[in-house]
């Protein structure tokens, strides 16, 4: 049975790595989008999101993050930012986005990540 929660981040975390190939900035994303859309909401609270993740990983600018990495990782707060979604259901959600979609080292980066932001709240 699928599951549509995670069809739903799937998509979310493509369309949030899609913004950030904008030729402009990702605040040039949000032109054709309506502000109820989660996307708007993610990337007006981008700094926000950014803060937390650079607070959570120190030793690694935003800016050489791999961009796979970056979308689920500002999903991922969001998420737990704004709805009441379980945290180990969060972690759990990115670890497998990251294997499925990023990098060998990609699901230990995001796990690491995460579990200062989401288990230390």
């Amino acid at each position: 049975m699928p599951d549509h929660r995670h069809d739903r981040r799937v998509e979310l975390m493509q369309d949030l790595f899609a913004c950030t190939f904008n030729s402009g900035s990702i605040e040039d994303c949000l032109e054709h989008r309506p502000k109820d859309s989660v996307i708007y909401q993610i990337v007006v609270d981008l700094s926000s999101i950014d803060e937390q993740i650079q607070q959570a990983a120190p030793e690694r600018p935003l800016s050489e993050v791999n961009k796979v990495d970056l979308a689920i990782l500002r999903l991922i707060v969001f998420e737990s930012n704004s709805k009441k979604t379980p945290k180990k259901v969060l972690l759990n959600e990115a670890i497998e986005l990251a294997k499925d979609f990023s990098g060998e080292k990609s699901p230990g980066f995001v796990n690491g990540v995460l579990a200062k932001i989401l288990l230390t709240e």
